[in-house]
């Protein structure tokens, strides 16, 4: 296995967000609430998609796709900051460190190129709204939600094969609170300038690739609703596209801020602050950002609230003695 890591560190230890253990317990509940809303919300938007048949369209399969990548990142991240939060000796084993900057890699890079998905559905469905079933078929969904893990899972494998080549032979203070690849790169005693260029130019292609395609819906989206006559007709087509806009715009901005950006200006202090938005907080907000602007998902968790309330009336003791009643 030539040329193949021959490490000598067994594990890593994290500086993590603060080293003032006066705000570890603070952080810790902060971060655990911020953990179970985006469990909650997300996990509640793929059920919610799957038990309404008036939510089996393309927009709704990539949304609930998005909510399975949020869930999926921020897992890979979350539950072992948080056993550090409370752990005095906060560190991971090299083989738990590679993997967990492995599937973060998978899923936050699936989760941009999802991201130009949705806004090529949203083009559709404005600028064709008569063919917009035509041409978004259930075939092409699937294969476009699979083009983007695959994009997920290359990405990642690039960067993780070149991190396993590389020697650590000390030090093993990670200046982070999960297993990055760029702070994994400043401890290597190899030269790591080609896996920073590779971070560099890989990062770069993904997230401008999957700009460009963004802006050119976009543009496409706004020529096409300045066609549409009635100012009403005109809001509710924007209106489609606000939510989607806000998560690109929080996404792809603190993205951006941690990778695109040359080794010479890179700081891991400002990094550290930029990740907590895309780690932690965006996959929280997201389930909201789509609820609270969307008229249809607001209506389905309506009628989801209506039958428990039903449900749990028809369940009372006394209407069940009272049923009985009528049936005798």
């Amino acid at each position: 296995m030539a040329g193949w890591n021959h490490t000598g560190v067994k594990e890593f230890l994290f500086v993590g967000l603060t080293e003032n253990l006066h705000l570890q317990i603070p952080l810790f509940f902060i971060f655990a609430f911020i953990y179970f809303i985006t469990l909650l919300g997300n996990g509640g938007m793929i059920v919610l998609i799957r038990l309404h048949t008036r939510l089996h369209t393309p927009m709704y399969f990539f949304l609930s796709n998005l909510s399975f990548c949020d869930i999926c990142y921020s897992t890979a991240i979350a539950p072992k900051m948080l056993v550090n939060f409370l752990s005095e000796h906060k560190s991971s084993t090299f083989s738990g460190c590679v993997l967990q900057s492995f599937f973060f890699a998978v899923y936050v890079t699936t989760e941009v190129i999802l991201l130009s998905m949705m806004a090529y559905d949203r083009f559709v469905a404005i600028a064709n709204p008569l063919l917009y079933t035509i041409i978004m078929t259930q075939r092409l969904c699937i294969n476009m939600v699979l083009i983007s893990y695959l994009g997920g899972l290359i990405n990642s494998l690039t960067h993780t094969i070149g991190l396993l080549k590389l020697d650590f032979c000390g030090p093993n203070i990670v200046n982070h609170y999960f297993c990055d690849i760029p702070p994994l790169l400043k401890l290597s005693c190899s030269d790591a300038h080609t896996n920073e260029m590779l971070l560099l130019i890989f990062s770069g292609f993904i997230v401008m690739l999957t700009f460009i395609i963004i802006i050119v819906s976009y543009v496409c989206i706004i020529i096409a609703i300045q066609r549409i006559r009635s100012t009403e007709g005109r809001r509710k087509a924007f209106s489609t596209c606000v939510s989607h806009l806000t998560a690109v715009i929080l996404f792809y901005g603190s993205l951006t801020f941690s990778y695109i950006q040359p080794s010479s200006q890179y700081s891991l202090e400002q990094e550290k602050v930029s990740s907590v938005f895309y780690t932690l907080v965006i996959p929280m907000l997201n389930p909201l950002i789509y609820s609270l602007r969307n008229k249809d998902v607001k209506d389905a968790a309506k009628r989801v609230m209506q039958i428990k309330t039903t449900m749990k009336y028809h369940l009372r003791p006394s209407n069940i003695a009272q049923c009985k009643k009528l049936r005798k």
